[in-house]
């Protein structure tokens, strides 16, 4: 697995060269070459790490890359195209084909680089611009960062403390009590951007005269890619892993 510092430097290049998406870029398939996806769109660098994927990958095809590190190629080009193409959809019936436990690492994977390679650099950035604003307004944003902080580590440990072992019991094909289902994540499924929109809104709007234009652009730059990046994860749990445990549910259930 790249380590943690590996993936950092990889989200700056990526967040700091971000280049529009929408392009006329075909779907990416198994077969294509992973420099030739990678060319096409390097924001998608940023899954490497995510699913242990290292680099050095000659004229390797996605599927003997996937293969070859124990990755399923199916799994990662879904998630490459839902990353590249925002106004893709899988089908219900490749949904289905995944493989459970490697989303589940993919999704857990993801936690822990939001948590390390995303939030923590942004604390540290809001932390040396709110050392030259006044008292209230240095007050306002560490509060509004650390609120939205604690709200992401809960939604996250509710999925990996709560979720995840809910769904790794069905794929041992235990029946549950019927106090828990997938449908009361999916009810439950909060988004976790509001805090996020609030601090930019500060930002944008309220911060001026304290000589840090370049420190607070680059701050903005982070937290706007932070917001598009979780979308995406959101969207992922919300249109793969929900209905791929609905499928599973009634698997179990009905046998």
């Amino acid at each position: 697995m790249v380590a943690c510092d590996e993936a950092a430097v990889v989200a700056i290049f990526c967040t700091e060269n971000m280049i529009m998406k929408d392009r006329n870029i075909p779907l990416y398939t198994t077969r294509m070459k992973v420099a030739e996806l990678i060319e096409s769109d390097y924001n998608l660098l940023l899954l490497f790490p995510r699913f242990g994927l290292e680099l050095g990958v000659g004229d390797s095809t996605v599927s003997e890359l996937c293969i070859r590190q124990g990755v399923s190629p199916q799994l990662f080009v879904m998630m490459c195209n839902i990353y590249s193409h925002t106004d893709y959809m899988p089908s219900a019936d490749d949904v289905r084909q995944l493989d459970v436990e490697q989303l589940l690492g993919y999704l857990s994977r993801s936690h822990t680089y939001y948590v390390v390679s995303r939030i923590k650099p942004i604390e540290e950035q809001l932390k040396a611009l709110s050392a030259q604003c006044s008292q209230a307004h240095s007050a306002v944003l560490q509060r509004f960062f650390a609120e939205y902080e604690q709200e992401v580590l809960n939604h996250f440990s509710y999925e990996e403390n709560t979720v995840f072992p809910y769904i790794r019991t069905l794929m041992a094909c235990h029946k549950m009590q019927p106090t828990y289902d997938i449908e009361t994540f999916s009810h439950n499924h909060s988004n976790i951007d509001d805090k996020l929109c609030d601090l930019k809104n500060i930002l944008v709007k309220h911060l001026r005269g304290i000589g840090m234009a370049a420190q607070t652009t680059e701050l903005l730059f982070q937290i706007f890619s932070l917001e598009e990046d979780l979308s995406r994860h959101t969207f992922i749990e919300d249109v793969v892993l929900i209905p791929l445990v609905q499928h599973l549910e009634k698997t179990v259930y009905d046998n």
